[in-house]
């Protein structure tokens, strides 16, 4: 999984647990294997399966005494099943999270639930695999997609030369406020920034719309499956 995401997830986690004093944190195990082969690529016939890497990833932070397993990565939750199958204990599933919080009388920390379509950025994978769409239908949410000239936008904002990936920022900012506002301008009430990567540029406010962030969501899930409580938004 992508590194900067994997800091990003835990820095979430950690400011996200109701805490006073070190001790009062959870234990957090990470393996961050960036040498996982590219999820994107094996679903387009042209690299290795990565689900043996992940398999084996999960295997060894159960082996540490992992009782739920975070995936930062939207894109890889189309492996989600063979993972699960694979896993002795839960997974967590960003997308369901992501519906859970956003759901009519959902996840009131989140503030979120506009009532109306979702707009959806992330990667072309991610996009095409439904998984997003299929979630937010369960809780009666249509999802709005970026038309191809802006999802292009997305996809170079993502894994372009000067993308987030190779460490590039504010052109990769620059073209998803673009894809955002032409997002809302179909109609978006709220926004997903569905891959992980993005909340690394964009900030409070960059939309005349909410959006919500996936990995925070998830950290709150994780702390309150482990805690037993819900986890407000935003203690830090």
């Amino acid at each position: 999984m992508g590194p900067e995401a994997t800091v990003d997830l835990f820095a979430k986690i950690v400011r996200a647990t109701p805490a006073r004093v070190d001790q009062d944190h959870v234990r957090v195990v990470i393996d961050s294997n960036p040498k996982i082969p590219d999820r994107t690529a094996y679903l387009r016939g042209c690299g290795p399966d990565p689900v043996p890497a992940m398999v084996a990833g999960i295997q060894g932070l159960v082996a540490l005494g992992a009782r739920v397993i975070l995936i930062p990565c939207n894109t890889a939750h189309v492996y989600f099943d063979r993972l699960q199958e694979a896993s002795p204990v839960p997974i967590l599933h960003i997308m369901r999270e992501v519906a859970r919080a956003l759901a009519p009388g959902g996840d009131p920390a989140a503030g979120l639930a506009a009532g109306g379509p979702v707009g959806l950025l992330a990667t072309e994978l991610t996009v095409q695999s439904g998984l997003y769409h299929e979630a937010l239908a369960r809780v009666g949410l249509e999802v709005v997609v970026p038309d191809p000239p802006y999802q292009a936008r997305v996809t170079r904002a993502i894994f372009g030369p000067d993308g987030i990936k190779a460490g590039v920022y504010a052109p990769a900012r620059r073209r998803l406020l673009e894809a955002g506002a032409h997002l809302v301008e179909r109609g978006a009430r709220v926004l997903i920034a569905g891959c992980t990567e993005l909340p690394l540029v964009l900030r409070p406010g960059d939309f005349s719309v909410p959006w919500v962030d996936p990995a925070e969501i998830l950290a709150r899930a994780a702390l309150a499956r482990v805690l037993g409580t819900p986890v407000e938004a935003g203690r830090r």
